[in-house]
């Protein structure tokens, strides 16, 4: 089965709008394919306020959440995996949900020196096709 996290929350999303409050997210910033303001960013973590009248451009689907928003005064296009979600809650009275924290996809890699070690790691070809260099002890 899919994940239900991206379901969740964009039910409460809708809820905590309908309850006229303010929808926050709590975000891994250190999860692959994360792209948020960095210097915002606090212990790997940082809250985004996703009410309309802060945001722009909102788009949630299962795979990721997107918007533009204004950090300092700079435009920026926020992009987030669904499974980056930590939490997502109420501002003004903390109702909401948090979620189990997912370990990352460990990406295939496609930089010559990454995954540079011995053992099974190391005999692994690269899918891409390119030459790779491979620690020999």
């Amino acid at each position: 089965m899919s994940s239900s996290r991206p379901y969740l929350v964009r039910a409460l999303y809708e809820w905590i709008l309908e309850n006229d409050c303010t929808p926050y997210v709590l975000v891994n910033a250190q999860y692959p394919q994360t792209s948020v303001p960095e210097a915002f960013v606090e212990a790997g973590q940082i809250v985004l306020n996703l009410s309309p009248n802060a945001i722009r451009h909102l788009e949630m689907d299962n795979d990721r959440i997107t918007f533009d928003g204004r950090f300092g005064g700079v435009a920026q296009q926020v992009w987030i995996p669904a499974q980056a979600v930590m939490a997502i809650y109420a501002r003004e009275n903390g109702q909401g949900m948090v979620f189990e924290v997912e370990p990352a996809p460990v990406p295939p890699s496609d930089e010559p020196d990454a995954g540079a070690t011995s053992g099974p790691a190391a005999t692994k070809s690269d899918k891409s096709g390119r030459p790779s260099l491979k620690v020999v002890k």
